[in-house]
C-alpha cells in the first residue's frame, strides 16, 4: 500500500470460559445455560457480515479497474488473468488490493473529507472496506473465530450492536489522531470491540465463571498482543484502541447475565426469598459504563467536527499507533 494508507489490522483470539461438570451447582447451571443459549441462538449475522465485506471488496476491485486506470508508474497490474478485478502493482499495494484513490472513492476514512467535506458517513463506510485480500482474510477469519461464539451466546441484536457501535467509536478516535492526507479502512475497530466486550463480560459476570484468573489472563494476553502489533507502521492502532474501549464499555451494558439462582428463586413458595436478578456491582458497572460511553462519544464528535487534532492535547499519544525504530520511521 502507498505510504499514506493505513490498514486496520485484525484482532484475533478468544478466551475460553471453563466450567466444572458434575452436580447441579452454580457452575453446572451456567454451563447448562451456555448450552441452552447455543441451541437457542443460531449464528447468522456474523456470516452475513462476512459475506457483505467480501461483496464490498469485489465491488471495490470492480470499480478500481486496474487494467484501465493504472498508469504504470509502479509497474503493471498483478494477477492480470482476473481482468477488471486484477490488483494494483505490488509496489503500490502489497496486500493485493485496490488503489488509494479507489478506496477514497468508495468511502475510506479521510479526516479532511469528514470535517470539511461534510462526509460524516465515512465514519461508517470505512469499516466495510479493506486494503487488500490479505487484510480482508485476516479480519474475516478473526470475525468468524470471535463473533460466532458471541452471537450464539448473546444473540444477533446485542452482538450486532457491539460490532457496529465499536466500529464507529474506532473511526472517531482514528479521525482525531490520524489526519493530514492519511486514509484508513478496515473492520478491526469493530473486531477489537468484540474483544473488549468479551473482557467486560467476563468481569461483570465474574461470579458465574470457574478458572476465572486463567480466562482473564488469557484474554488480556491476546488483547495485548494484538494491540502491540498496532505499533507497526501503516496500521491504524487508534481505530483498534477506540473500538476496544467502546466494546469494553458496551459489554458492561449489554452482556450482563442474571446471577446464579435467580431463575429458580422465582418458582419457589410464596414465603421464600426471591433473589435480585443482578448483583449490586453489576448495576454500578452498568451505570458507570453508560455514562462514560455517552460522554466519550459526545466529546469525541464535538472535537472531531470542530476540526481539533487529538495530538495537540496528547503529545505522546502518537506512540500508541507507531513507534519509530532503526527499520522504519513514523513521520507520516
Amino acid at each position: 500500500m502507498s505510504g499514506r494508507d493505513l490498514e486496520r489490522g485484525s484482532g484475533k483470539g478468544a478466551a475460553p470460559a471453563n466450567y466444572r461438570g458434575g452436580s447441579y451447582n452454580q457452575t453446572a447451571y451456567y454451563a447448562n445455560r451456555r448450552r441452552d443459549s447455543d441451541s437457542q441462538w443460531t449464528s447468522w449475522l456474523v456470516p452475513v457480515i462476512v459475506a457483505a465485506n467480501v461483496a464490498v471488496f469485489i465491488v471495490t476491485m470492480f470499480v478500481n479497474n486496474c487494467p484501465r486506470n493504472n498508469l504504470g508508474f509502479e509497474g503493471g497490474c498483478f494477477a492480470k488473468f482476473l481482468g477488471r478485478l486484477s490488483f494494483q502493482p505490488l509496489k503500490e499495494n502489497p496486500l493485493f488490493g485496490p488503489s488509494s484513490e479507489t478506496l477514497q472513492k468508495m468511502g475510506a476514512l479521510v479526516w479532511d473529507k469528514v470535517v470539511h467535506g461534510n462526509q460524516g458517513w465515512r465514519l461508517i463506510t470505512c469499516m466495510w472496506l479493506h486494503a487488500g485480500v490479505i487484510h480482508l482474510l485476516a479480519n474475516m477469519l478473526s470475525l468468524v473465530f470471535i463473533g460466532i461464539r458471541l452471537e450464539q451466546q448473546f444473540g444477533f441484536v446485542r452482538v450486532g450492536a457491539i460490532y457496529l457501535i465499536s466500529g464507529f467509536g474506532g473511526s472517531i478516535l482514528s479521525s482525531l489522531f490520524i489526519q493530514n492526507n492519511n486514509i484508513s479502512v478496515g473492520a478491526s475497530g469493530a473486531l477489537f470491540g468484540l474483544l473488549g466486550a468479551m473482557l467486560s463480560e467476563l468481569i461483570t459476570n465474574w461470579t458465574i465463571y470457574t478458572n476465572k484468573a486463567a480466562a482473564l489472563f488469557t484474554l488480556i494476553f491476546i488483547i495485548a498482543i494484538n494491540l502491540a502489533l498496532g505499533i507497526l507502521p501503516h496500521v491504524d492502532n487508534f481505530a483498534h484502541i477506540g473500538g476496544f474501549l467502546t466494546g469494553f464499555l458496551l459489554g458492561f451494558i449489554l452482556l450482563v447475565r442474571p446471577q446464579f439462582g435467580w431463575v429458580e428463586s422465582r418458582y419457589r413458595t410464596a414465603d421464600a426469598r426471591v433473589k435480585s436478578k443482578h448483583m449490586g456491582y453489576q448495576y454500578v458497572l452498568w451505570l458507570i459504563a453508560l455514562v462514560l460511553l455517552i460522554a466519550g462519544f459526545v466529546v469525541g464528535l464535538i472535537m472531531l467536527f470542530r476540526g481539533e487534532n487529538g495530538n495537540d492535547h496528547c503529545s505522546w499519544c502518537h506512540y500508541l499507533s507507531c513507534v519509530p525504530t532503526s527499520r522504519w520511521k513514523c513521520n507520516n
